[in-house]
């Protein structure tokens, strides 16, 4: 039985002359966690973007998802579909409670009722570790860690299927990573496939199945993360190479 439940196929995005994405092709296996990394400018949210047609899809190649063609859907029907994601640049909405920002979240991608939506918004705070005394304030006053708690949550109100996050780790301390290395398995263990952009190596061979590693918009290596870490194209394309 083919267990794939997201598939890249030869996807390209070319800007003029500049190749970000440029015939990326992979699959991912429904339940895992699937690390992908790679130096700026390498193509790594790009590919996110053509993956979920925010802001942009594909100019070339294929996205299949659940065996459903859908490089050529809208944004949103993508979204609803079961495809969710987050961003490098936190999006909390500043004035809102984390209860009021997930209602919202609930009501236009869940699509839920607001009876549904209160009983989901439980479900995805618990499950972030998101502390119950910290739901009524703004989210401006919210601490960088729990700004990554209430982004996750927000992923996860519509039920998706598939995760993908990128470089939730930005910003965080030692501890906080760790926190959020078991925030992550936590998510994977509930039934969400994850899709995990992130420049901290630990935490991507932390929890990672594979890791694919991008460069200069292809693929250069993917498989078992420890031995991808330890490939020479690697190493001297992400890691700045091996000092003598």
């Amino acid at each position: 039985m083919n267990d794939t439940i997201l598939e890249v196929v030869d996807a390209s995005k070319h800007f003029a002359g500049l190749k970000a994405v440029n015939g990326v092709s992979f699959g991912v296996t429904r339940g895992e966690i699937l690390g992908i990394a790679g130096p700026n400018g390498s193509g790594k949210s790009t590919l996110f973007n053509l993956i979920t047609g925010v802001p942009f899809g594909p100019t070339s190649g294929e996205i299949r998802f659940q065996g459903q063609r859908i490089d050529r859907w809208p944004a949103h029907r993508i979204a609803r579909a079961g495809l969710a994601r987050t961003f490098q640049k936190d999006a909390e909405f500043p004035d809102l409670t984390a209860d009021e920002t997930l209602l919202i979240c609930g009501t236009y991608n869940g699509q839920l009722g607001r009876v549904a939506a209160r009983t989901r918004s439980d479900e995805v705070l618990g499950l972030v570790g998101f502390a119950d005394t910290r739901r009524g304030i703004p989210s401006r006053n919210l601490s960088v860690y729990e700004k990554k708690q209430l982004m996750i949550a927000s992923g996860l109100m519509s039920r998706p299927a598939v995760l993908m996050l990128d470089e939730p780790a930005s910003g965080l301390t030692k501890p906080e990573i760790e926190s959020l290395d078991r925030l992550l398995v936590a998510v994977n263990a509930s039934g969400v496939t994850v899709l995990l952009i992130e420049h901290v190596l630990s935490l991507l061979l932390s929890i990672s199945q594979r890791l694919i590693v991008l460069n200069q918009g292809s693929v250069l290596a993917q498989g078992n993360p420890a031995e991808v870490v330890r490939n020479e194209a690697v190493i001297t394309a992400y890691l700045g190479g091996r000092k003598q």
